[in-house]
């Protein structure tokens, strides 16, 4: 069964009842049992619910993995990764991971008596420069946030297992429809189902996937301690999007790539980070291991202001944060997605202040275009830099 089928058909088969074709939503906490010498699948939707058994099946086809785990967010997601983790081990991050990420390494796992090393993605020789005799994972991501660099998935795996790391990669900005990195190595994907595979801005929720029957069991295990399953109803949204991903990353990829390459064409624009462009330094690796380049395009201005400028004054864009939804969104990662670091921080990791994040849509490409440009041409270039 190939992608698109998959994530109409499996697990969701008529509803023996009534044949509904679209699943019902099972809005119910708790499940009656026959008898006390059996007992059920689904008893308490803390812990199971159809709409959330459902979800899990077809997440699981599209990576291509055996167990999926559902979460009530993305970084409950993470979260429940490095609760893999305990008191003593150290862990490496990339050091261009999502901020959020990042905070739970910086802030929350010191207090778990957790510690962490930066490493750089793109240099997988750097994994043995900053390897200790207590490190247990490595986490990464591709393509990143929001600098848009794809790391070579088979070679950073390949290092960190050889130093028997277990391998965590977040795959949201890629979807499972671009690219699967469980048959890259990855021992542990993971996403915000809020974005791509949800599809529509209207359910936050996160994921895990793994075909390894030890790690799906701890996973799932701490999800139910914890509490962090989403809702009937968000498994079914969340569902909904799905049956749709194949088609919209289509139209994603191609607006993004029409953008990006007229962005870079644009004189006012002093860079453009997409991975679908031939000037993008892993273009040649997301060729490799994608099978597009993604819906999201950053690019840089030459001041502060005009970038500014631009995010305020688009007018089919909406300025926002979040992505992978239907809509165009546009975000200033220094106020948004990575506001947690500091600026030095961010600099490091190559996210100046005069960068935009561009969360491309499935709207007419043509207006999109307009009104990117209409922005950038609409700044008052007599207004100072340092104003």
């Amino acid at each position: 069964m190939h992608f698109a089928t998959k994530a109409l058909r499996v697990g969701q088969d008529p509803d023996p009842k009534y044949k509904a074709v679209v699943p019902p939503i099972y809005q119910s906490s708790t499940f009656a049992w026959d008898d006390l010498d059996n007992i059920p699948k689904i008893d308490y939707s803390r812990c199971q619910n159809p709409n959330r058994e459902m979800l899990e099946q077809v997440i699981a086809a599209l990576e291509n993995g055996e167990f999926c785990t559902l979460f009530s967010s993305g970084m409950a997601a993470v979260a429940a990764c490095f609760a893999l983790l305990k008191q003593g081990d150290h862990l490496l991050v990339a050091n261009d991971i999502y901020g959020g990420t990042f905070r739970l390494a910086e802030k929350y796992l010191p207090k778990q008596g957790i510690s962490y090393s930066s490493f750089d993605a793109q240099d997988p020789a750097s994994i043995e420069k900053v390897l200790q005799p207590n490190t247990k994972m490595l986490i990464f991501e591709g393509p990143t946030n929001p600098t848009m660099r794809v790391p070579d998935i088979q070679k950073v795996t390949k290092a960190a297992k050889e130093a028997g790391l277990t391998v965590v990669f977040d795959n949201t900005f890629a979807s499972p429809a671009l690219q699967n990195p469980l048959d890259l190595g990855v021992d542990i994907v993971l996403h915000s189902t809020t974005k791509y595979i949800s599809g529509h801005s209207d359910v936050v929720g996160g994921a895990t996937i793994t075909n390894d029957e030890r790690l799906a069991f701890e996973i799932y295990e701490w999800n139910k301690a914890f509490g962090c399953n989403p809702s009937p109803f968000d498994n079914w949204l969340s569902l909904r999007g799905a049956r749709t991903l194949s088609v919209r990353m289509e139209r994603h990829c191609k607006n993004a790539q029409i953008i990006a390459e007229a962005l870079e064409a644009n004189p006012k624009v002093t860079k453009v980070h997409y991975p679908g462009l031939t000037s993008h330094p892993d273009h040649e690796t997301a060729k490799k291991q994608m099978s597009d380049f993604g819906g999201m395009v950053s690019i840089e201005f030459g001041s502060v202001e005009e970038a500014r400028w631009v995010a305020e004054h688009v007018k089919v864009f909406l300025l926002a944060e979040s992505l992978g939804g239907v809509e165009s969104l546009i975000a200033y990662p220094p106020l948004m997605s990575h506001a947690t670091m500091t600026e030095e921080q961010r600099l490091e990791r190559g996210i100046p202040p005069t960068m935009l994040r561009l969360s491309i849509g499935i709207e007419d490409v043509r207006d999109l275009l307009e009104d990117i440009q209409q922005a950038i041409l609409s700044f008052p270039t007599k207004v100072s830099v340092n104003a």
